[in-house]
């Protein structure tokens, strides 16, 4: 395949060459213009903004839920719960559902597939006259959050090129995120109502905004369409970029792949090896203890004095976005496997000191039937807040900077073409599955364990991330998809 690429003209009939000193790569991409590309990349990201939405409309919709006079819409402690949970359930099957969807129409039609149960979800909240519609809502935007955390991450690496794929897949996480702050801060002047109004507008300008950017040159290569994923390139890539040649390389990697998936192909070490990498990464991302962190926040602000926990959401989110950013900025300069060692000793390190000082402070959690116990006894103990806080700053600063981020990239960037929607649904589906399993026997470990056993034991695994990423994850900075997938058959 390499002897046919060379023999195509790269920069069209006027060149015959590559500028001296530099590779075909290099010279194509020095003519690309990325303004077009970051537009539909913005198109794409509002998907992953409403599943932060959705992921932080129930922190401030619950307290008033569980206050509200109507005794058929009231949420008890148990009904809050699954409130908050049943979200993690719907996304599930929204990841199974989305490698589906995004291999047979595409991962375009996906992503305005997907706007829909999103509106529809949020439109049977505002509407809701009993807690089961509340439950059909937020299942209708888990599903679609499940499918949206699929399909976002492959549209823009399909999209992208090797300079910026980093950056602008590190923006999926960064608009979550920013989802979530945007419900948190909304959820300050909104009753639960309003905020869901609010939390419908994103979706509803993806499916606008979408209708107007193009298929993946990838997939439409995939389905023998050149002569549109020419028109995409060119699209994306800006009119002076001779895309012939991008086109060339991809259609050499699609035709010697078979597009059907049979059982055997489980042996081919390029299908098998990078699916045992994206599942992994997901389950460990779980494991890091993030919803643990997430679920303390509340009484770690209260407990060091800062007594409005709405205001101290808000706080814990604007460091998710601000350190997310920092990571997109960074991801294609530092690369990937260097921000996950980072920050896996972060986190590991900051759970370990969560553990200590659960240990040092007052009574054991697990002593409590209710869900969001003190930690800290009426002790002098009390000043050892700050340990806690710095410890909580630490852990968010380093799942932002790399567990955050990094495994929605790497697993848009390691699967071949036709099997990338079922391996991804897959790692989703793992994701979403041991988040739900996390957070619900979160209180057994804790009465197992102890509240200082259980961060120890996150720690454990966090440290076993560090480990997992040195010896099996690829670092993808500054290659092309079918270069990155030549490493795992070995032929890189």
């Amino acid at each position: 395949m390499d002897s046919m690429l060379e023999s195509r003209p790269l920069l069209g009939p006027q060149e015959s060459g590559p500028i001296e000193g530099k590779s075909e790569q290099d010279s194509y991409l020095d003519k690309v213009k990325n303004r077009k590309l970051y537009l539909a990349t913005f198109a794409a990201v509002l998907g992953p903004l409403s599943f932060g939405f959705v992921l932080g409309y129930s922190s401030p919709a619950i307290p008033e839920l569980r206050r509200i006079s109507n005794p058929r819409l009231q949420l008890d402690a148990e009904e809050a719960s699954w409130f908050g949970s049943v979200v993690t359930v719907g996304a599930a099957f929204g990841g199974v559902l989305g490698g589906w969807v995004v291999d047979k129409i595409g991962r375009k039609l996906s992503l305005m597939f997907c706007s829909l149960p999103f509106i529809f979800g949020f439109t049977i909240i505002i509407a809701a006259q009993n807690v089961w519609m509340l439950y059909l809502g937020r299942v209708l935007t888990g599903l679609a959050s499940g499918m949206t955390s699929l399909a976002a991450p492959l549209y823009i690496s399909e999209t992208a090129h090797e300079r910026v794929r980093g950056t602008l897949g590190s923006c999926v996480q960064l608009m979550v995120v920013t989802g979530i702050l945007g419900s948190y801060v909304a959820g300050l002047v909104l009753d639960w109502r309003w905020l869901a109004v609010t939390c419908s507008v994103p979706p509803t300008a993806m499916l606008l905004f979408m209708c107007f950017m193009p298929e993946t040159p990838r997939f439409l290569l995939s389905r023998g369409k050149r002569r549109e994923a020419e028109e995409a390139l060119h699209f994306l890539r800006g009119p002076e970029a001779p895309v012939e040649w991008e086109c060339a390389q991809i259609e050499g990697t699609t035709r010697e792949q078979d597009s059907r998936l049979q059982l055997s192909d489980l042996k081919d070490p390029g299908i098998y090896k990078p699916l045992l990498v994206g599942v992994l990464m997901m389950l460990f991302q779980q494991l890091t203890g993030i919803n643990a962190i997430m679920f303390y926040a509340e009484t770690i602000f209260e407990d060091a004095h800062f007594k409005k926990s709405d205001v101290a959401s808000v706080i814990v989110a604007a460091f998710q976005v601000i350190f997310t950013a920092l990571a997109a900025l960074v991801m294609d300069r530092a690369g990937r496997k260097v921000l996950l060692i980072l920050s896996g000793v972060a986190m590991a390190a900051s759970t370990a000191v969560f553990g200590v000082y659960f240990r040092l402070c007052g009574p054991n959690p697990s002593n409590s039937s209710d869900f969001n116990p003190p930690l800290v006894s009426d002790g002098p103990q009390t000043d050892l807040s700050w340990l806690a806080l710095t410890s909580m700053g630490v852990f968010i600063t380093g799942f932002a900077l790399g567990w955050g981020p990094t495994p929605w990239l790497v697993m848009s960037e390691i699967f071949p073409t036709p099997v990338r929607g079922l391996a991804s649904s897959v790692c989703v589906l793992t994701n979403w599955s041991a988040a739900f399993v996390v957070t619900k026997t979160f209180q057994d470990l804790t009465n197992l364990l102890s509240s200082a056993g259980t961060f120890w034991l996150f720690s454990a695994f966090c440290a076993l991330n560090i480990v997992f990423t040195i010896f099996c994850v690829p670092e993808t900075k500054g290659k092309t998809l079918e270069e990155i997938q030549a490493r795992f058959k070995g032929t890189a």
